[in-house]
């Protein structure tokens, strides 16, 4: 996210400069948990395509989150700013549309901006020019994903935020397939091929409860 952030601050691209970006977040995943780092947990749970991914790319070793709850980081991310700042200080805040700080400013630099997958923080990611995000904290198996346009409309509680109707489509499979399906397919059938974009691709998992697909039983 700090690349994101330093996009924004060096905006004078032209046209041919302007890198796609996918940004994949898992929630609630320790940084113990890649091998990329050397942990304990390294040689017990071998993660050798995020590996391949952190060999070819750049690896924050001094690194800090400011926030490590779901929400409040989630905001963060997206405003640029500490919580005291954007107002979403635990797990019950919510962040508006008028908050919603790089989606409007990456789209002002001429960037397609998309969020698939969880999204946690109440309001409509209405700055963004497509969505398909979970409701909550969603479901593994079967995920609702609220949408902007098609689906059917049903009624959501959002916390305090109160119910409303949204667009609704239910998905068969593991809320990961899902989200990673949905991806793809924007990436390939429903992007503005002409722009540059920033995919913002966020999975459920690993965050407890776990519930695992069904292949990995045995």
């Amino acid at each position: 996210m700090l690349a994101l952030l330093g996009l924004i601050a060096g905006s004078s691209f032209c046209a041919a400069e302007q890198p796609n970006i996918l940004f994949i977040m898992a929630d609630d995943h320790t940084s113990q948990g890649f091998g990329i780092y050397g942990s304990r947990l390294a040689h017990l749970n071998p993660t050798p395509n995020i590996d391949a991914l952190a060999k070819t790319g750049i690896v924050f070793d001094n690194t800090f989150c400011n926030n490590s709850i779901c929400t409040p980081s989630r905001a963060s991310i997206l405003t640029g700013q500490y919580s005291q700042t954007n107002g979403v200080l635990d797990l019950h805040g919510s962040l508006p549309p008028s908050k919603q700080f790089l989606p409007t400013e990456m789209k002002a630099l001429g960037y397609q901006m998309a969020v698939i997958g969880k999204w946690h923080l109440k309001e409509e990611p209405a700055n963004f020019d497509y969505y398909e995000v979970l409701p909550l904290q969603g479901s593994y198996h079967n995920p609702d994903l609220i949408c902007r346009e098609g689906g059917t409309r049903k009624e959501i509680v959002f916390g305090k935020q109160g119910a409303r109707e949204v667009n609704v489509i239910k998905y068969q499979g593991h809320s990961s397939d899902v989200i990673t399906d949905r991806s793809i397919e924007w990436l390939q059938n429903k992007r503005d091929k002409s722009k540059p974009f920033v995919l913002l691709h966020h999975f459920k998992a690993p965050h407890d409860l776990f519930e695992y697909a069904a292949r990995y039983e045995s």
